[in-house]
């Protein structure tokens, strides 16, 4: 398995899976959500109120797919992150929920290639160090992790970029 980090547009990765820090009403909001929604087009919106309407939308730490739409990817798998609280509302072990959902659902649906944003960084307001670490310990933990050829990180700033970088040469 390869894991690669890079600085980019995740909506112009072509991979089987990019993943959407979503919000739990699944329907699209700021960010990489709002980004991923745009350039998708109506036929993630579609299959995201399918979804609300079997279930109540997605709950913090879970995921769910859909279909990528006008993405150059498969699908798209939403995940919905925590609001940093300083710690205190077990933020960490839900932001590991997040990437182990993920990383289930793309081995039940025989993804090979996923491309991962910084979950809960941006406006959940998440610290970057901490949330890299978590992806990065997340994905070389998963016990399925050999049935998925290459994960990438991308990252949307110089600052994450760096933190990613040093954090993956830490743990080679």
């Amino acid at each position: 398995m390869e894991i690669e980090i890079i600085k980019t547009d995740i909506t112009e990765i072509q991979v089987d899976a990019i993943v959407n820090a979503a919000n739990t009403s699944l329907l699209g909001g700021g960010g990489v959500d709002g980004a991923i929604h745009r350039k998708g087009g109506k036929a993630i919106l579609d299959e995201c109120v399918q979804i609300r309407n079997k279930q109540g939308g997605c709950k913090v730490g879970d995921a769910v797919i859909t279909t990528a739409g006008n993405l150059p990817s498969k699908y798209v798998i939403h995940t919905v992150g925590p609001v940093w609280n300083n710690g205190k509302s077990h933020e960490e072990e839900l932001l590991q929920s997040c990437y182990l959902r993920v990383l289930e659902l793309a081995v039940e649906n025989n993804i090979k290639t996923i491309a991962f944003p910084g979950i809960s960084t941006g406006i959940y307001r998440f610290p970057k160090n901490k949330a890299a670490a978590i992806a990065i310990g997340s994905v070389k933990d998963f016990d399925k992790i050999l049935e998925i050829d290459k994960i990438i990180f991308v990252c949307f700033d110089e600052e994450s970029f760096e933190i990613y970088t040093s954090l993956l040469e830490k743990k080679l």
